[in-house]
């Protein structure tokens, strides 16, 4: 069994050059960082054998984003606002089933 059932990366890249985006230029991967890592945690959805949020840099996917992957299910979101996060938080982190309209991949079999 593996440490963790499963990982959530937050890209929290800045470049902070106008000519090129990034997830984080404006701090609001920061801020779904805090706001996943603290709802989560009030759900008790953080911890051994179960859920682990960590920020990361550049995930390669800037044209989509602000971005975000879940493994291992390596399922790709996008999001703009709180009440996209809590959907993501609370259908797929809580339930398991992916928020559909936010996957940057929309496979058919997901």
């Amino acid at each position: 069994m593996s440490y963790f059932q499963r990982h959530l990366f937050i890209c929290t890249n800045a470049r902070r050059d106008p000519c090129k985006q990034s997830c984080n230029d404006n701090g609001e991967a920061d801020a779904a960082v805090d706001f996943l890592k603290g709802n989560a945690k009030k759900m008790d959805l953080i911890g051994p054998g179960k859920l682990r949020i960590s920020s990361t840099s550049c995930l390669g996917r800037c044209e989509s984003g602000p971005v975000m992957v879940i493994y291992p299910e390596a399922r790709w979101y996008t999001y703009v606002d709180e009440e996209d996060l809590q959907e993501i938080l609370e259908q797929d982190l809580a339930g398991g089933k992916a928020v559909n309209r936010l996957l940057v991949d929309q496979p058919e079999n997901r």
